[in-house]
């Protein structure tokens, strides 16, 4: 009885809904990564969640006509998404990790997929509408809590290594403690010195106000600095 009601909502209609909201839902997410000029964008977004769907698809149908218990082509999209979502992982010159909100989203689009593949329209629907939420909505507000953090990181490069010393005590007079200082040898090559380094605003009145950019603008005045940066 449960497998021939799950056969008569896979009708003409009901797939060719499952997969233009796919698209649909997935694509508006894609064009937010698209315009913000992240790795995975529109098509990359469209084929991750249309991949969930027809899976999703597929495996209703087994589990119809051949009494399939258990959706195994699902579980494996779910597993390939995760993959493709890990492979948008970056780590820059800088010694960032960049692509973990697009990993992130990828992984949730193919979950949007699934649930649209699976006819539940309303939870897909939500899904959809948080994700959206977070990846286009929440950067404002998640830039301003990591402007307004005592604690931040910086990519810095002197002329020369020695000048690291006097970068320390020109920090610590500040009132601002180093939590930990990387060598990069990415830059080895360039006779520069480079450095990752994690910040802590221990002054009062620093924390009162300054923020971040303006405590980086004031250390671009020295002289030894060939370049500073928040790293984001």
């Amino acid at each position: 009885m449960q497998n021939t009601t799950l056969l008569s909502t896979l009708n003409l209609n009901s797939v060719i809904l499952r997969i233009v909201l796919s698209v649909l839902f997935s694509a508006i997410i894609g064009c937010e990564r698209s315009s913000k000029r992240h790795s995975a964008g529109l098509r990359t977004f469209i084929l991750v969640a249309l991949t969930g769907t027809t899976a999703m698809l597929v495996d209703q149908y087994l589990m119809a006509q051949q009494g399939v218990a258990f959706p195994l082509i699902s579980a494996a999209a779910v597993i390939g998404s995760a993959l493709i979502s890990s492979n948008s992982i970056l780590f820059s010159s800088r010694n960032q990790i960049k692509g973990l909100t697009t990993s992130a989203g990828l992984w949730s689009c193919a979950l949007v997929g699934l649930a649209v593949g699976a006819g539940l329209y309303l939870i897909a629907f939500w899904i959809f509408l948080t994700l959206f939420s977070c990846l286009a909505l929440f950067p404002p507000l998640e830039k301003y809590l990591k402007d307004h953090s005592n604690h931040f990181d910086i990519h810095l490069e002197l002329k020369k290594r020695d000048n690291l010393q006097d970068f320390v005590a020109t920090v610590r007079k500040l009132g601002i403690r180093i939590d930990d200082i990387e060598s990069n040898p990415a830059y080895f090559s360039t006779g520069l010195s480079v450095y990752s380094i994690s910040l802590t605003i221990a002054n009062k009145e620093l924390k009162q106000y300054k923020q971040h950019s303006e405590i980086i603008e004031a250390l671009r005045s020295l002289d030894y600095i060939s370049h500073i940066e928040e790293m984001v």
